[in-house]
């Protein structure tokens, strides 16, 4: 069977599946009984077609516009603008309306630009200040959001619960036995009046009716789970600047005439217009599919909501928002495109499809035989040309057996269980602050072999101070204002002026005043730890920036591992900062300043001093920096890069980040789970090994390398150390993925990578699961993502693996539950009917054993919590079988056993229960239904353990499950004793109950006595 579901149904992968394979695998599955149910949880391939067609026509949209736009500026001057506001947009305080807005930027419209006035006269048009953003005073919002609208999309509502009741009710086997149900009613009441005559076909409708709204109950209660998901996916904040000062806000409470702060990695927000910013990049394949990023500024303001800020940074003036943007309309269509299906949910379904067949054809074969046993009778007796009313009935019943034996056979509750349990794991893992946002991640990360780990935020706290710095060859601590002051005291003040010249002005951050009038310092840990000193230093951060003009801004990259700023001074011309990677910054660097304040060229004890310095704080597992500067005379072009050498040496500084409480434990856990831990950092290796040490990474066979050296290295020699290595130092994103790629394709291992850069993107988009930081993390690098860790925190991903073998164990549970029920349903009618010329099981009866299996087997055993003893087995890979010889084990073993039960009350349970008299037969078949279902219960709960004897473990801690059981004893009671009217039952006696259950409960030994069987 797992090579037949490879071949067919492999071709689906946990992410980046190709179109065909999505369309090959929903082809092979012709035997569905409910395709709106089965299909609810997979991809809409007509919507996404859709949506691919909406991006190629906002490619040729945009294109056109920007001609028509270049076309147009040469024919701009002397036009006046006759453009006049609505009443409405007047009476408000405001000068230009929403659509006039939209058209300037959705069609990148320059003329129109030009004719209002340029950018800062829209925003004043807007009634927004340059310099102190919108005021949130007197309803002022209120009235934007009136004139404007709001920046929301269009989403698909949850249905309602009576719309999964209807859906529920297109299951083809359920219809048909309606109407097996409505002519068994009509039949009966005309033979037998009512209300004798209508106890069958009403037992098949309460049955139908109780499938129905058991099974839309369960999935009411899944697409509300995934709602609350997809609400958490979608919260992102942004910065904004409103009433003169900087605060985070929803994206979904921008409004026109906000300005926003834009940083490298995040998503634009709304449309807007560029106001200011350096070397802004913008990648706009989102929306229009085009790869090459384009260059906004002021020339090119047009700024569109959805696409990503891919290097610089800028502030933005929001104009339009909502369904008015492009971005809007596509995600209206997106949203229904909906995810991809799990590699497991379409295996699955291959299972479901191969059993659906053989119960199509036992069906088939079983009315057959019925139905020749009763024209074989009829024939013995001479009255086959005659037929009463009874003898349609036995007919329409045998059609019952064998539409329910369908029913039963196709076990479309298989596919559905795995979302049921991804649904109830995402909503647990979001309680762990872990947000999925991809299905299949949960059931891959119980396959990982490996996790490639970033260091800084995830195995440390990322809460960075600058504890050590040296400063004109003097090195001191620096971990409080009293020791600054000190050390600030012996410093020449050339050196000191200079330092605070290029930590306020060469910063991704910035210090503001927050809503409380607070100082508040905003950025990276790293540059808010620089930025820290430079206040304990006593410098003014506004001051600094007020003293000298930006001219180029290149902002920090993993590839570089650097960042530049070029400022001109008045009275002293331009002047380049560089900070980066020690090492780095520091070979670009031929002259330092020494204790008298002198700028000296560097000679080779210095440099051997300044290295040893770089050691010593690596040592110390401090995160190393090297701020330099140079001069650049009177004249220097924005245009022109920042050199690359002939820098003065500042200062090197040395920042502590603590490794993260639990780290070390977790690590160990992962060991003993057969799971490798493996360091990726950009930090100098001294640094990266002290720390992997610290959290028990690096072992004394394993191997510590450079990004750069591991460049260097051929084919074969990569396959020979990848294995071995355990942290990588000074990593750009592109070794990142190389290593990922190569224990993915070279090794088969199952990836796991941590990543927060817009750089990592690539390397998660390539990992089996990509992990996104949630707090230090970038728009770009969550969206590349399938796990967003909301803390950053390196156990959580532990929490995350174990969900994910959970999942994983919890589906093969429920399979095995499953397939047994199937197989001793089938062989059991089927046998009877050949043998016996009658079905033991009636249509209502099969359609209870239906329920039990399907829905509340699902409930029961796929939303298992996980425990500690699942990060104590090996994990199962990329090549382990889905369906383990184990499993195949427990059920041919349970299906055997339940069968000889069944056959031996079919032949031998009168004499064993004693049972004479007219309603023998009715009590016997009664007892085979009881046991039978009894067989079922005691299988559910040796399902939970499907290799150890104990299966009670944990058992009371499972409230669901203990639910399911209680639930479906209680409800047996009702059936066998009060319902046998409808259900063809018979009250049983206490002896009769005991045998029974204890006929069932037989079924626990033997299961133990299973597990004691080796298998490979």
């Amino acid at each position: 069977m797992e090579s037949y579901l490879n071949e067919n149904f492999g071709d689906v992968k946990a992410k980046n599946s190709s179109e065909e394979a999505l369309q090959r695998w929903r082809k092979l599955c012709w035997v569905v009984k409910n395709p709106k149910r089965r299909f609810r949880f997979t991809a809409n391939l007509s919507k996404r077609f859709e949506a691919r067609a909406i991006r190629r026509s906002n490619q040729e949209k945009f294109r056109l516009a920007v001609l028509v736009s270049q076309a147009a500026l040469q024919f701009i001057h002397g036009l006046s603008s006759d453009y006049t506001p609505p009443k409405e947009v007047t009476a408000a305080a405001f000068q230009i309306c929403a659509d006039e807005l939209g058209s300037i930027v959705e069609g990148h419209d320059f003329k129109k630009l030009k004719i209002h006035g340029g950018v800062q006269s829209i925003a004043g048009k807007l009634s927004t200040s340059i310099t102190n953003g919108i005021s949130t005073a007197d309803d002022a919002l209120n009235r934007r959001k009136e004139i404007y609208g709001i920046n929301k999309f269009t989403e698909t509502k949850v249905p309602g619960f009576w719309v999964f009741v209807w859906e529920a009710l297109h299951d083809m086997t359920l219809m048909i036995l309606a109407v097996c149900a409505f002519v068994s009613l009509l039949v009966g009441i005309i033979m037998e009046g009512w209300p004798k005559g209508a106890h069958d076909g009403l037992g098949i409708v309460a049955s139908i009716l109780l499938v129905v709204f058991v099974t839309a109950t369960s999935d009411y209660r899944q697409s509300l789970q995934f709602k609350d998901l997809d609400t958490e996916k979608k919260k992102i904040t942004v910065q904004v600047t409103r009433d003169g000062q900087r605060q985070k806000i929803s994206i979904y409470d921008l409004v026109p005439g906000d300005f926003v702060h834009l940083a490298i990695g995040d998503q634009v927000p709304a449309d807007g217009l560029f106001i200011s910013g350096f070397s802004l990049l913008i990648n706009e394949s989102s929306l229009t599919g085009e790869s090459e990023p384009v260059h906004v500024n002021a020339e090119n303001p047009f700024l569109l909501s959805g696409t990503k800020v891919q290097d610089g940074s800028c502030k933005m003036l929001v104009t339009t928002v909502g369904m008015r943007t492009q971005w809007g309309k596509l995600m209206a269509t997106l949203s229904e495109g909906g995810d991809d299906e799990t590699p497991l949910q379409v295996k699955l379904n291959g299972v479901a499809t191969i059993i659906g067949k053989l119960g199509l054809f036992f069906a088939a074969v079983t009315f057959a035989v019925l139905v020749q046993g009763l024209f074989g009778r009829k024939l013995l007796e001479g009255s086959h040309w005659s037929w009463s009313g009874d003898e349609a009935l036995e007919i329409l019943e045998f059609f019952a057996v064998a539409v329910t034996i369908v029913v039963v056979a196709v076990p479309e509750g298989l596919p559905l269980a795995v979302t049921l349990s991804l649904a109830f794991a995402m909503k647990k893992m979001m309680h762990d602050k872990a947000l999925v946002r991809h299905l299949a991640a949960c059931e891959t990360m119980g396959s990982a072999t490996t996790i490639c780990s970033d260091k800084t935020g995830t195995l440390t706290t990322n809460h960075m101070t600058l504890v050590k710095a040296c400063i004109c060859g003097k090195i001191k601590e620096v971990s409080s204002t009293e020791e600054t002051s000190s050390f600030c005291s012996e410093i020449p003040d050339f050196a000191v002026r200079i330092l605070l010249q290029s930590i306020f002005n060469n910063t991704g951050g910035e210090i503001v005043r927050n809503i409380d009038d607070k100082i508040e310092i905003l950025g990276t840990p790293t540059e808010a730890a620089l930025l820290e000193f430079g206040l304990l230093l006593g410098g003014d951060f506004q001051a600094e920036q007020q003293a000298s003009k930006i001219v180029k801004v290149e902002p920090f990259n993993s590839a570089k591992k650097q960042m530049g700023v070029v400022l001109e001074i008045p009275g002293v011309g331009f002047r380049a900062h560089s900070k980066g990677a020690s090492e780095i910054v520091l070979a670009a660097c031929d002259k330092f300043i020494d204790s008298n304040g002198d700028v000296v060229a560097l000679d080779e004890a210095s440099i051997n001093h300044l290295k040893d310095t770089i050691d010593n704080f690596a040592s110390d597992a401090l995160r190393t920096l090297c701020l330099a500067y140079m001069e650049l005379g009177s004249e220097f072009s924005a245009e022109s890069p920042l050199p690359s050498k002939g820098y003065t040496c500042i200062a090197i500084v040395g920042i502590k980040d603590p490794v993260r409480p639990g780290v070390k434990e977790s690590v160990a856990i992962f060991k003993s789970a057969g799971i490798s831990v493996r360091m990726v950092t950009g930090d100098n290796i001294n640094t990266a090994k002290a720390i992997a040490k610290e959290c028990g990474i690096l072992t004394d066979e394993g191997i510590a390398i450079e990004g750069p050296v591991f460049r260097e290295k051929s084919e074969e020699e990569l396959q020979e150390l990848i294995p071995k290595i355990q942290v990588m130092a000074r990593s750009s994103p592109m070794d990142k993925h190389i290593l990922v790629k190569h224990l993915r394709t070279g090794l088969e291992e199952v990836v796991a990578v941590t990543g927060d850069g817009t750089n990592d993107a690539p390397a998660l988009h390539e990992a089996d699961i990509g992990l996104a930081m949630g707090i230090a993390g970038t728009e770009v690098a969550k969206e590349s993502a399938d796990v967003i860790i909301m803390d950053d925190n390196f156990s959580t991903i532990l929490t995350v693996a174990k969900w994910g073998r959970s999942i994983y164990v919890n589906i093969q549970k429920f399979v095995q539950f499953q397939l047994t029920v199937n197989i001793v349903a089938l062989i059991v009618n089927f046998s009877s009917a050949c043998l016996t010329g009658n079905a033991p099981l009636t249509a209502v009866q099969l359609l209870w054993v239906n329920m039990i299996m399907d829905t509340l087997g699902a409930l029961a055993l796929a939303t298992e919590p996980p425990n500690d003893d699942l990060m104590k087995r090996s994990p199962v890979g990329r090549k382990g079988n889905f369906i383990s010889n184990v499993m195949w084990r427990n059920i041919i073993g349970q299906s055997l056993y339940q069968f000889v039960i069944i056959w031996f009350l079919q032949t031998r349970g009168k004499a064993f229960f004693h049972l004479d008299g007219e309603d023998s037969d009715l009590i016997l078949n009664t007892l085979v239904f009881n046991s039978f279902v009894f067989c079922q219960v005691f299988n559910e709960i040796n399902s939970r353990e499907m290799e150890k004897i104990n299966v009670f473990k944990g058992i009371l801690r499972n409230h669901v499950f203990v639910a399911v059981i209680t639930c479906t004893v209680i409800f047996q009671i009702i059936i066998i004793q009060f319902l046998g009217t409808f259900a063809n039952t018979y009250p049983l006696t206490m002896q009769q109950w005991i045998g029974s259950i204890l006929l069932g409960f037989l079924g626990m030994p033997i299961a133990a006595a299973l597990k004691m069987i080796p298998v490979e």
